[in-house]
């Protein structure tokens, strides 16, 4: 029977150094300072430079949406953006759907 439920056996005493709780500590510590360096600071960064890019939108913009669709503003409103994509051809947009302000003259040399 004992192939199927072992015997307990009682622990060895513990020979270790009294400071291994200590290393622990601070290897999350530093575990933790990398991930708040290399992922949640960077993001945070990012999308505070979007919400500043989103606010500052006018007419006349050339910008660009996150499905691809490349227009000129006409209307900013509180939630949505009017886009001219074409001639006579207007759409509106989440004001979070715009990626992208691009440069002056952009719709022209496309």
């Amino acid at each position: 029977m004992n192939f199927f439920i072992p015997d307990a056996m009682a622990a060895a005493p513990a020979g270790g150094v009294a400071g291994e709780g200590g290393q622990f500590l601070i290897m999350m510590v530093i575990l933790f300072g990398l991930m708040y360096f290399m992922i949640i600071r960077p993001q945070s960064k990012r999308a505070k430079e979007h919400r500043q890019m989103v606010e500052a939108l006018t007419k006349g913009d050339e910008v660009v949406t996150n499905g691809g669709t490349l227009g000129r503003v006409t209307k900013v409103g509180d939630q949505f953006v009017t886009l001219e994509i074409a001639s006579g051809i207007e759409i509106k947009v989440q004001r979070s759907a715009i990626a992208s302000v691009m440069p002056k003259g952009t719709i022209k040399s496309a």
